[in-house]
């Protein structure tokens, strides 16, 4: 079990938040610094669960050397000032390949149907190569930074 940090007034419901298809920020260390990955990933059973191949990722390797690692998750919709923030710190590790719970991970981000999925989606459930990252929290922070959004100013984009 986690320690959940609430040290702000609002935050958010962490199992609806981490229910909604978004990206993940895998935060691992390597012998040249930190590495950050952005992953998709399932919320299941307490852990965080992300596909990882042995072939065309390294993030598998440097966890086997070093299970510490943090994920940031951030849903920002500045339309309606919405900025809602996950941080999870723990350890993971690296675990056989479940084709059942890939393809709900995969089903979260790319729908029901698998024969309308890209092929190499529908291949990545058949991959020798691949590997499931179990991510355990110890800490996770939740917070709802959202603000109020004035009408008629548009954002200052490339500037």
């Amino acid at each position: 079990m986690f320690q959940l940090i609430r040290d702000r007034p609002r935050t958010v419901d962490l199992e609806e938040f981490l229910s909604r298809p978004l990206f993940a920020h895998l935060a691992t260390d390597s012998e040249l610094g930190p590495r950050e990955s952005p992953v998709w990933f399932l919320w299941d059973d307490g852990a965080v669960w992300i596909i990882g191949s042995r072939r065309d990722n390294s993030f598998p390797a440097r966890i086997e050397r070093d299970p510490r690692c943090a994920i940031g998750v951030v849903d920002f919709e500045r339309e309606h000032g919405r900025v809602h923030h996950v941080g999870l710190r723990g350890r993971a590790s690296v675990e056989p390949f479940d084709p059942e719970r890939a393809h709900r991970l995969l089903r979260r981000y790319l729908g029901n149907r698998v024969d309308a999925w890209d092929p190499r989606f529908r291949e990545t459930l058949q991959d020798p190569d691949n590997v499931l990252i179990r991510f355990d929290p110890e800490t996770v922070v939740a917070r709802d930074q959202s603000y109020e959004v004035e009408e008629n100013n548009p954002p200052a984009l490339g500037q």
